[in-house]
Protein backbone atom coordinates (compact mmCIF):
# COMPACT_ATOMS: atom_id res chain seq x y z
CA UNK A 1 0.00 0.00 0.00
CA UNK A 2 0.93 3.28 -1.05
CA UNK A 3 -0.21 5.78 1.82
CA UNK A 4 -0.11 9.04 0.49
CA UNK A 5 0.41 12.57 3.33
CA UNK A 6 -2.65 14.47 2.17
CA UNK A 7 -5.40 13.77 0.01
CA UNK A 8 -7.76 16.71 -1.30
CA UNK A 9 -10.94 16.51 -3.43
CA UNK A 10 -13.51 18.96 -4.84
CA UNK A 11 -16.80 17.79 -5.38
CA UNK A 12 -20.04 19.08 -6.41
CA UNK A 13 -23.55 19.73 -5.34
CA UNK A 14 -26.21 17.93 -6.73
CA UNK A 15 -29.75 17.93 -7.96
CA UNK A 16 -32.18 15.32 -8.18
CA UNK A 17 -35.71 13.60 -9.65
CA UNK A 18 -35.31 16.16 -12.18
CA UNK A 19 -39.23 16.34 -12.09
CA UNK A 20 -40.52 12.26 -13.01
CA UNK A 21 -37.31 10.90 -12.52
CA UNK A 22 -37.72 10.23 -8.87
CA UNK A 23 -34.47 8.42 -7.00
CA UNK A 24 -33.39 7.93 -10.33
CA UNK A 25 -32.01 10.69 -12.58
CA UNK A 26 -29.71 13.27 -11.05
CA UNK A 27 -27.27 15.88 -12.26
CA UNK A 28 -24.29 17.68 -11.39
CA UNK A 29 -24.10 21.35 -9.91
CA UNK A 30 -21.07 24.31 -10.00
CA UNK A 31 -21.51 24.35 -6.48
CA UNK A 32 -18.41 22.83 -4.93
CA UNK A 33 -17.18 21.43 -1.26
CA UNK A 34 -13.54 20.65 -0.33
CA UNK A 35 -12.60 18.04 1.49
CA UNK A 36 -9.06 17.50 2.50
CA UNK A 37 -7.63 13.92 4.27
CA UNK A 38 -4.41 13.09 5.61
CA UNK A 39 -3.44 10.24 8.54
CA UNK A 40 -2.92 11.12 12.04
CA UNK A 41 -1.50 9.98 15.62
CA UNK A 42 -5.00 11.16 16.55
CA UNK A 43 -8.64 12.11 14.44
CA UNK A 44 -9.78 15.61 14.64
CA UNK A 45 -11.54 17.97 12.45
CA UNK A 46 -11.66 21.46 11.10
CA UNK A 47 -15.08 22.42 9.70
CA UNK A 48 -15.17 25.85 8.08
CA UNK A 49 -17.82 27.56 6.62
CA UNK A 50 -21.99 28.60 8.14
CA UNK A 51 -23.53 25.46 6.30
CA UNK A 52 -21.06 23.17 8.46
CA UNK A 53 -21.69 24.37 12.04
CA UNK A 54 -22.75 21.96 14.34
CA UNK A 55 -21.63 19.05 12.51
CA UNK A 56 -20.29 16.12 15.15
CA UNK A 57 -16.11 16.39 15.32
CA UNK A 58 -15.47 12.87 16.64
CA UNK A 59 -15.81 9.50 15.33
CA UNK A 60 -18.94 9.86 14.55
CA UNK A 61 -18.81 12.20 12.00
CA UNK A 62 -20.02 10.53 8.61
CA UNK A 63 -16.78 11.67 7.08
CA UNK A 64 -14.76 9.49 9.16
CA UNK A 65 -17.03 6.50 9.23
CA UNK A 66 -17.14 6.68 5.20
CA UNK A 67 -13.43 6.86 5.18
CA UNK A 68 -13.64 3.46 7.66
CA UNK A 69 -15.28 1.77 5.33
CA UNK A 70 -13.47 2.34 2.01
CA UNK A 71 -10.20 1.15 4.34
CA UNK A 72 -12.24 -1.89 5.64
CA UNK A 73 -13.39 -2.43 2.27
CA UNK A 74 -9.48 -2.45 0.82
CA UNK A 75 -8.57 -4.02 3.87
CA UNK A 76 -6.39 -1.37 5.27
CA UNK A 77 -5.75 0.20 8.63
CA UNK A 78 -5.92 4.04 8.98
CA UNK A 79 -7.24 4.16 12.37
CA UNK A 80 -6.64 7.91 12.95
CA UNK A 81 -7.19 10.95 10.63
CA UNK A 82 -7.19 14.68 10.32
CA UNK A 83 -10.18 15.86 8.21
CA UNK A 84 -10.60 19.72 6.87
CA UNK A 85 -13.84 20.82 5.20
CA UNK A 86 -15.03 23.52 3.53
CA UNK A 87 -18.51 23.95 1.64
CA UNK A 88 -20.41 25.95 -0.50
CA UNK A 89 -23.33 23.34 -0.73
CA UNK A 90 -26.31 24.35 1.93
CA UNK A 91 -27.09 21.86 4.42
CA UNK A 92 -31.03 20.21 3.97
CA UNK A 93 -31.81 22.31 0.85
CA UNK A 94 -32.34 19.46 -1.77
CA UNK A 95 -29.02 20.17 -3.36
CA UNK A 96 -27.06 16.88 -2.13
CA UNK A 97 -25.50 18.08 0.84
CA UNK A 98 -25.48 14.26 2.11
CA UNK A 99 -24.17 12.96 -1.16
CA UNK A 100 -21.32 14.98 -1.43
CA UNK A 101 -20.52 14.58 2.02
CA UNK A 102 -20.49 11.14 0.90
CA UNK A 103 -18.77 11.05 -2.37
CA UNK A 104 -16.03 13.39 -1.17
CA UNK A 105 -14.61 10.84 1.81
CA UNK A 106 -15.17 8.02 -0.24
CA UNK A 107 -13.14 9.65 -3.06
CA UNK A 108 -10.06 10.78 -0.64
CA UNK A 109 -9.96 7.95 1.25
CA UNK A 110 -9.53 5.67 -1.69
CA UNK A 111 -7.11 7.89 -3.06
CA UNK A 112 -5.29 8.23 0.28
CA UNK A 113 -4.79 4.42 0.01
CA UNK A 114 -3.70 4.52 -3.75
CA UNK A 115 -6.83 4.24 -5.38
CA UNK A 116 -7.81 0.11 -4.56
CA UNK A 117 -11.42 0.84 -5.45
CA UNK A 118 -12.86 1.63 -8.72
CA UNK A 119 -15.22 3.92 -9.66
CA UNK A 120 -18.48 1.54 -9.90
CA UNK A 121 -17.59 0.19 -6.38
CA UNK A 122 -17.35 3.30 -4.98
CA UNK A 123 -21.41 4.44 -6.15
CA UNK A 124 -21.97 1.16 -5.36
CA UNK A 125 -20.94 1.94 -1.35
CA UNK A 126 -22.39 5.41 -1.89
CA UNK A 127 -25.72 4.41 -3.10
CA UNK A 128 -26.14 1.89 0.04
CA UNK A 129 -25.87 5.08 2.55
CA UNK A 130 -28.37 7.28 0.53
CA UNK A 131 -30.25 4.33 -0.51
CA UNK A 132 -30.86 6.18 -4.54
CA UNK A 133 -28.25 6.88 -6.64
CA UNK A 134 -29.21 10.21 -8.24
CA UNK A 135 -27.49 12.51 -6.11
CA UNK A 136 -24.12 10.61 -5.20
CA UNK A 137 -23.74 9.13 -8.82
CA UNK A 138 -23.88 12.74 -10.41
CA UNK A 139 -21.22 14.09 -7.65
CA UNK A 140 -19.36 10.93 -8.83
CA UNK A 141 -19.11 11.04 -12.46
CA UNK A 142 -21.15 14.54 -12.99
CA UNK A 143 -22.93 15.60 -15.69
CA UNK A 144 -26.38 14.12 -16.14
CA UNK A 145 -26.82 10.68 -14.84
CA UNK A 146 -30.09 8.29 -15.14
CA UNK A 147 -29.24 5.04 -12.70
CA UNK A 148 -30.96 2.17 -11.53
CA UNK A 149 -30.38 0.01 -8.14
CA UNK A 150 -30.72 -3.37 -7.16
CA UNK A 151 -30.59 -3.40 -3.63
CA UNK A 152 -26.63 -3.69 -3.71
CA UNK A 153 -25.42 -2.85 -7.50
CA UNK A 154 -25.96 0.31 -9.78
CA UNK A 155 -26.18 0.68 -12.95
CA UNK A 156 -26.45 3.74 -14.72
CA UNK A 157 -25.66 5.96 -17.98
CA UNK A 158 -23.92 9.23 -17.61
CA UNK A 159 -24.99 11.95 -20.51
CA UNK A 160 -23.47 15.20 -21.12
CA UNK A 161 -25.39 18.26 -20.90
CA UNK A 162 -26.44 20.03 -23.95
CA UNK A 163 -23.74 23.26 -23.73
CA UNK A 164 -26.30 25.62 -24.05
CA UNK A 165 -28.51 24.09 -20.38
CA UNK A 166 -28.38 26.22 -17.62
CA UNK A 167 -30.08 25.99 -14.17
CA UNK A 168 -31.41 28.61 -12.04
CA UNK A 169 -32.11 27.38 -8.59
CA UNK A 170 -33.83 28.94 -5.83
CA UNK A 171 -32.98 28.36 -2.05
CA UNK A 172 -35.31 29.07 0.52
CA UNK A 173 -34.06 30.35 3.66
CA UNK A 174 -35.46 27.06 5.79
CA UNK A 175 -34.00 23.78 6.01
CA UNK A 176 -36.40 20.43 5.03
CA UNK A 177 -35.35 17.04 6.07
CA UNK A 178 -35.30 14.22 3.49
CA UNK A 179 -37.06 11.68 5.79
CA UNK A 180 -39.93 14.17 6.66
CA UNK A 181 -40.30 15.08 2.41
CA UNK A 182 -40.62 11.51 1.85
CA UNK A 183 -42.93 11.11 4.45
CA UNK A 184 -45.50 12.83 2.76
CA UNK A 185 -45.57 10.77 -0.32
CA UNK A 186 -48.00 7.68 -0.56
CA UNK A 187 -46.79 4.36 -0.86
CA UNK A 188 -49.46 2.83 -3.60
CA UNK A 189 -50.12 5.29 -6.91
CA UNK A 190 -52.70 5.34 -9.20
CA UNK A 191 -52.09 3.21 -12.41
CA UNK A 192 -52.31 5.88 -14.33
CA UNK A 193 -49.54 8.59 -12.73
CA UNK A 194 -47.40 5.46 -12.59
CA UNK A 195 -47.64 5.46 -16.14
CA UNK A 196 -47.61 9.41 -16.40
CA UNK A 197 -44.64 9.80 -14.70
CA UNK A 198 -42.76 6.68 -16.32
CA UNK A 199 -43.47 7.97 -20.19
CA UNK A 200 -42.33 11.12 -19.30
CA UNK A 201 -39.08 10.42 -17.05
CA UNK A 202 -38.70 8.34 -20.35
CA UNK A 203 -38.99 11.13 -22.72
CA UNK A 204 -36.80 13.50 -20.44
CA UNK A 205 -34.04 11.19 -20.48
CA UNK A 206 -34.66 11.40 -24.52
CA UNK A 207 -34.72 14.97 -24.91
CA UNK A 208 -31.08 15.71 -22.52
CA UNK A 209 -29.50 12.74 -24.22
CA UNK A 210 -30.37 14.37 -28.06
CA UNK A 211 -30.12 18.07 -26.73
CA UNK A 212 -33.70 18.79 -27.32
CA UNK A 213 -34.28 21.35 -25.35
CA UNK A 214 -37.88 22.04 -26.42
CA UNK A 215 -39.11 19.18 -25.17
CA UNK A 216 -37.93 19.70 -21.84
CA UNK A 217 -41.38 21.37 -20.67
CA UNK A 218 -43.46 18.81 -20.83
CA UNK A 219 -40.95 15.85 -20.03
CA UNK A 220 -40.78 17.09 -16.19
CA UNK A 221 -44.45 16.42 -15.36
CA UNK A 222 -44.59 14.98 -12.44
CA UNK A 223 -46.97 13.09 -10.53
CA UNK A 224 -45.03 10.71 -7.93
CA UNK A 225 -43.90 13.03 -5.25
CA UNK A 226 -44.18 16.64 -6.52
CA UNK A 227 -47.97 16.96 -5.54
CA UNK A 228 -47.28 15.64 -2.71
CA UNK A 229 -44.81 18.01 -1.49
CA UNK A 230 -45.91 20.89 -2.53
CA UNK A 231 -47.57 21.71 0.64
CA UNK A 232 -44.11 21.85 2.62
CA UNK A 233 -42.87 24.17 -0.03
CA UNK A 234 -45.16 27.39 -0.14
CA UNK A 235 -44.86 28.68 -4.13
CA UNK A 236 -43.22 25.82 -5.23
CA UNK A 237 -46.81 24.66 -7.00
CA UNK A 238 -47.26 27.92 -8.52
CA UNK A 239 -43.69 27.98 -9.90
CA UNK A 240 -43.99 24.66 -11.60
CA UNK A 241 -47.15 25.54 -12.99
CA UNK A 242 -45.74 29.19 -14.86
CA UNK A 243 -41.83 29.19 -14.62
CA UNK A 244 -42.37 28.25 -18.81
CA UNK A 245 -43.62 31.67 -19.01
CA UNK A 246 -41.10 33.44 -17.70
CA UNK A 247 -38.85 31.56 -19.94
CA UNK A 248 -37.61 28.01 -17.97
CA UNK A 249 -37.71 25.12 -20.08
CA UNK A 250 -38.97 23.54 -17.08
CA UNK A 251 -38.86 23.87 -13.61
CA UNK A 252 -38.79 21.30 -10.44
CA UNK A 253 -38.37 20.65 -6.71
CA UNK A 254 -34.76 19.76 -6.54
CA UNK A 255 -34.35 16.84 -4.55
CA UNK A 256 -36.44 16.60 -1.61
CA UNK A 257 -36.18 20.16 -1.42
CA UNK A 258 -37.37 23.18 -0.58
CA UNK A 259 -34.85 24.44 -3.65
CA UNK A 260 -36.78 24.42 -6.59
CA UNK A 261 -34.46 23.88 -10.17
CA UNK A 262 -35.25 25.61 -13.21
CA UNK A 263 -33.83 24.79 -16.55
CA UNK A 264 -32.85 27.16 -18.79
CA UNK A 265 -31.30 27.94 -22.19
CA UNK A 266 -28.55 30.05 -21.29
CA UNK A 267 -28.86 32.33 -24.45
CA UNK A 268 -32.99 33.51 -23.34
CA UNK A 269 -33.64 36.76 -23.03
CA UNK A 270 -35.83 36.57 -20.35
CA UNK A 271 -33.38 35.04 -16.81
CA UNK A 272 -33.41 37.78 -15.48
CA UNK A 273 -37.35 38.17 -15.46
CA UNK A 274 -37.57 34.67 -14.64
CA UNK A 275 -35.36 35.31 -11.38
CA UNK A 276 -37.64 38.10 -10.14
CA UNK A 277 -40.79 35.80 -10.83
CA UNK A 278 -39.30 33.20 -8.81
CA UNK A 279 -37.64 35.20 -5.94
CA UNK A 280 -41.03 37.17 -5.89
CA UNK A 281 -43.51 34.53 -5.55
CA UNK A 282 -41.48 33.40 -2.88
CA UNK A 283 -41.59 36.47 -1.67
CA UNK A 284 -45.64 36.60 -1.86
CA UNK A 285 -45.25 33.28 0.33
CA UNK A 286 -43.16 34.99 2.88
CA UNK A 287 -40.40 33.25 1.77
CA UNK A 288 -36.71 35.04 1.20
CA UNK A 289 -34.91 32.81 -0.51
CA UNK A 290 -31.49 33.06 -2.75
CA UNK A 291 -31.51 32.88 -6.46
CA UNK A 292 -28.28 30.86 -7.74
CA UNK A 293 -27.18 30.48 -11.44
CA UNK A 294 -24.75 27.26 -12.02
CA UNK A 295 -24.01 25.71 -14.63
CA UNK A 296 -24.07 21.72 -15.06
CA UNK A 297 -20.69 20.19 -13.48
CA UNK A 298 -19.03 18.01 -16.02
CA UNK A 299 -16.11 16.29 -13.92
CA UNK A 300 -17.47 15.12 -10.81
CA UNK A 301 -15.38 14.60 -7.77
CA UNK A 302 -11.67 15.72 -8.47
CA UNK A 303 -8.76 14.78 -6.50
CA UNK A 304 -6.72 17.94 -6.95
CA UNK A 305 -2.96 17.96 -7.52
CA UNK A 306 -0.24 17.97 -4.77
CA UNK A 307 1.27 21.52 -3.65
CA UNK A 308 3.19 22.76 -1.65
CA UNK A 309 -0.18 24.00 0.29
CA UNK A 310 -3.49 22.27 -0.18
CA UNK A 311 -5.58 24.56 -2.68
CA UNK A 312 -8.08 23.66 0.32
CA UNK A 313 -6.78 26.45 2.56
CA UNK A 314 -7.93 29.28 -0.34
CA UNK A 315 -11.01 28.51 0.71
CA UNK A 316 -10.50 29.09 4.44
CA UNK A 317 -8.80 32.03 3.80
CA UNK A 318 -11.37 33.69 1.72
CA UNK A 319 -14.09 32.38 4.43
CA UNK A 320 -11.72 34.43 7.19
CA UNK A 321 -10.72 37.29 5.29
CA UNK A 322 -14.69 37.64 4.59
Amino acid sequence: MSLKQRVTVKVPASTANLGPGFDTLGMALSLYAWLEMKPAEQTTFHLHGDHLTGLPTDKSNLLYEVAQMVFNEAGISVPELEISMYSDIPLTRGLGSSASAIVGALAAANALIGTPLSDAKLLDMATSLEKHPDNVGASLYGGIITAAWDGSRVDHIIIEPHQDLQTLVIVPDFELSTSKARNVIPQQFDKSDVIHNISRSSLLVAALASGRLDMIQKAMSDRIHQPYRASLVPGMAEILENAVSHGALGAALSGAGPTVLTLVDRHDTRKLELEQYLIDTMSREGITASALWLDPDLDGVTVLPDQDESPFMDRVKGEVNA
